[in-house]
């Protein structure tokens, strides 16, 4: 990332009680007008392109082993051999233990390498655990670390010790960048979603994001715009840019777009890079190709047509 994204000196530890309620009414009525928003065709491969470049491309299954991992890197670099001019996806997203694979395997193709750590996705295992999780695959080489928060914690109002979780994960992560995940779908309402975004933001976190993808729901477009809107006023607040990852349930392209364009109505072009936004997604690679190949073409590919990992 930016120099604009290196840590200012901030509150160390925010006032929630000073956050406004949101207004749920306004949010979903907000949410309800971005899905109707259409994108002229000269626009849509653009727009589509722009998601490729934003995707985490993710496996987080039990099953993982080291090909299924290099299959996933290889994807990752060539998304479609029949097309020469698309994105590379932005990160390859696995567990600690996977870290070392995916960094051979993607080699120097300018594609970070993204773990999970902190207990994912529960949480539920002791600070010297979830930092010792962190430094290993920081060293193993990951170049961003998705983080879980205590939802337990947070829901009993021990904001002050997610907090300091969050600020000794940070450290921990060295040159790594912390994705910090809220479990939104475990935080029961929008209220919470915007503190545990404000907690997480003023403990240093260099994005937040929605969910593990483990649970139902996951990544909404209410809870995103939500987020949005804190990193927004974040923002407006300390001058330092955060960034914005909703993951778990994305898997069209046409939703994607439409998370672009409230990207763009809420925090404006220059959150508009894959520095600043991801889709954590599995299978929503595999549908913006279809679309980019019906875009060119006049007609859809079948998905058989498109690899699965």
């Amino acid at each position: 990332m930016s120099a604009a994204a290196e840590r200012i000196e901030i509150p160390a530890f925010p006032d929630l009680s000073r956050v406004p309620r949101v207004d749920e009414v306004g949010i979903y009525e907000r949410a309800a007008r971005f899905r109707t928003r259409s994108i002229k065709k000269e626009a849509k491969m653009d727009a589509l392109k722009m998601v490729l470049s934003m995707i985490d491309l993710t496996t987080l299954e039990g099953q993982d082993t080291p090909g299924k991992v290099r299959q996933l890197c290889a994807k990752a670099m060539r998304l479609d051999t029949s097309m020469e001019d698309l994105p590379k996806v932005a990160a390859v997203c696995v567990y600690p233990t996977m870290v070392g694979v995916a960094r051979e395997a993607l080699g120097d193709s300018g594609i970070n390498v993204a773990s999970v750590a902190t207990g994912f996705p529960s949480g539920m295992t002791d600070l010297d655990l979830k930092l010792d999780e962190t430094r290993r695959a920081v060293v193993a080489g990951a170049d961003e670390i998705d983080m879980v928060i205590s939802r337990g914690a947070f829901l009993r109002g021990e904001y002050r010790r997610v907090f300091d979780e969050i600020v000794a994960v940070k450290e921990a992560c060295g040159d790594a960048h912390l994705k910090v995940i809220l479990e939104t779908g475990e935080l029961n309402t929008l209220d919470n979603v915007k503190r545990a975004s404000v907690l997480a933001m003023y403990a240093g976190a260099d994005f937040i994001k929605t969910s593990t993808g483990k649970i139902q729901p996951a990544a909404t477009m209410e809870v995103t715009l939500v987020m949005l809107q804190a990193i927004r006023d974040f923002y407006r607040e300390t001058g330092r840019m955060v960034g914005m990852k909703p993951a778990g349930g994305i898997s069209k392209a046409k939703l994607a777009v439409h998370y672009l364009v409230m990207l763009r109505e809420t925090l404006g072009q220059a959150w508009m890079t894959p520095e600043w936004f991801r889709f954590g997604a599995s299978s929503l690679a595999n549908d913006v190709l279809m679309q980019i190949a019906k875009q060119r073409s006049g007609a859809y590919q079948s998905p058989d047509y498109f690899s699965k990992d």
